[in-house]
């Protein structure tokens, strides 16, 4: 792990959940030129797929020959139970999204996160982290774990999931956490509420081990690769290029359009198959987003009617819980597809950002995110690829690129007039949405429809 010796002269609190720097190789790169509207840039072409944050995919599943050892370890340690976000977190570290951190956050990296959005390692260089990856616990458990050097992590239903040892705990500076994260203490903050303001007033960090593979038997773990599984099956289809689009909606045509012409531009620049990677957010959302289950089947109809090509696409879900931290959150979403295998990331208007949850307004500037992934520490080796802005064409009669010359040809289909219009069961304007895809937003919404108390129902799981 990273000492602190390059931050403070005699470091109190010793950090060990990052391993020690990697040295790094790349095949020589050919440089190409192209423009943007602010300054040229250059593309480099790398033979191979970009490397891991740190120069190595940190993976902490447990070998199976060593499995039952650890089961049995664990019955003499006290224990932490997990929340189901908790448990999204050990998943997330487990398989390396968060790479060169090997496990729960301990009081160095925390503040380094929260305040420099980075972690620096032994040599010198910087990696990026700009949200919190840290586990809560209460006075009583602190209490139970005492002097132990180690805990066991379990279940809603007392599994065993993982160890945490080497542990370190510390105070929860909850406002503070909450503040820099987000920008504001308002209330009504989902992820906050969700996880933050009603936990334990202390941090536990250590180092992590998980028993198994986090599985979550819902019939999607088949799309859930892990960063070694994705860049195995980029290596597969011999990729030279790997673009990722994160979302959290259902994919419409101007979705669609922005990916298949990213693609097309890296061509022209000199790539031979640069592959997709879509990749939609499958831990925490907040109540009123399309539930993962629903979201899947829809973007399954995008790619059975033709929308987007499968044989340059790999779809794959993200097990991240979402924060809705804007421009400090995309920067997480960002990093962890480097290590993914993502050398291009698309990143759209106000990523991650959400409604201010007291007064009408947007709780950030629309375009903070993309200026702050292009000057984020950590992210120089991730090409940023801004929106290009795309509406509904009345000429053409399907989604096109918005040309302000002729704005009145226009019409914009805001997320909540998509919405409207799946709950009354309306159609869309031809060519906004793929019929496949459209007929399961109706669906899911007709599943919301108000049960005989007048109550709203639970979303029919597909």
């Amino acid at each position: 792990m990273a000492s602190m010796s390059t931050l403070f002269t005699k470091p109190t609190y010793p950090a060990h959940s990052l391993p020690k720097p990697f040295t790094t190789h790349f095949a020589p790169p050919l440089q190409l030129s192209f423009k943007t509207k602010t300054r040229p840039r250059s593309a480099r072409i790398r033979a191979g797929l970009i490397e891991p944050d740190g120069g190595r995919l940190v993976q902490l599943v447990v070998e199976k020959s060593q499995r039952d050892v650890k089961r049995r370890e664990a019955l003499s340690l006290p224990r932490v139970k997990l929340t189901k976000i908790d448990l999204q977190w050990v998943h997330v570290l487990s398989e390396g999204w968060a790479s060169p951190l090997r496990g729960f956050m301990r009081q160095p990296e925390f503040l380094q996160t929260l305040h420099f959005n980075s972690l620096r390692l032994d040599d010198g260089s910087v990696v990026n982290m700009s949200v919190p990856i840290v586990l809560a616990i209460d006075d009583s458990q602190k209490h139970s774990i005492g002097e132990s050097k180690s805990v066991a992590l379990v279940d809603s239903e007392d599994n065993t999931v993982a160890i945490l040892s080497d542990i370190e705990i510390y105070k929860h500076p909850k406002e503070e956490r909450i503040a820099r994260t987000w920008g504001t203490t308002a209330p009504g903050l989902p992820y906050a509420e969700e996880t933050i303001t009603k936990s334990g007033d202390w941090l536990i960090g250590g180092d992590l081990e998980v028993i198994e593979p986090i599985k979550y038997h819902d019939g999607l773990d088949r799309f859930r690769l892990s960063p070694a599984e994705l860049r195995d099956e980029f290596t597969r289809r011999n990729a030279d290029a790997v673009f990722a689009f994160q979302l959290r909606n259902p994919v419409h045509n101007g979705h669609a359009l922005l990916m298949t012409d990213t693609r097309r531009r890296l061509l022209e620049m000199g790539y031979k198959n640069p592959i997709l990677l879509l990749h939609p957010l499958g831990g925490f959302t907040k109540a009123d987003d399309v539930p993962l289950s629903w979201r899947m089947k829809q973007h399954e109809k995008v790619l059975e009617d033709g929308v987007l090509d499968p044989e340059t696409t790999v779809v794959s879900i993200f097990p991240s819980p979402m924060h809705y931290a804007g421009p400090t959150e995309v920067q997480w979403h960002a990093k962890a597809r480097i290590n993914a295998g993502a050398n291009f990331y698309i990143v759209g208007r106000d990523p991650a950002g959400m409604s201010h949850p007291v007064e009408k307004r947007d709780l950030y500037d629309a375009d903070h995110g993309k200026m702050v992934l292009s000057m984020a520490p950590g992210l120089e080796r991730l090409h940023i690829l801004p929106f290009r802005v795309a509406a509904y064409d009345k000429t053409q009669g399907k989604m096109a690129f918005f040309d302000p010359s002729r704005a009145q040809d226009f019409l914009f289909i805001s997320g909540t007039k998509m919405r409207t219009l799946a709950k009354n069961k309306e159609n869309p304007p031809d060519g906004f949405m793929c019929p496949g895809g459209w007929k399961v937003l109706v669906e899911y919404y007709d599943s919301l429809a108000p049960a005989g108390n007048g109550k709203v129902a639970e979303p029919v799981p597909v």
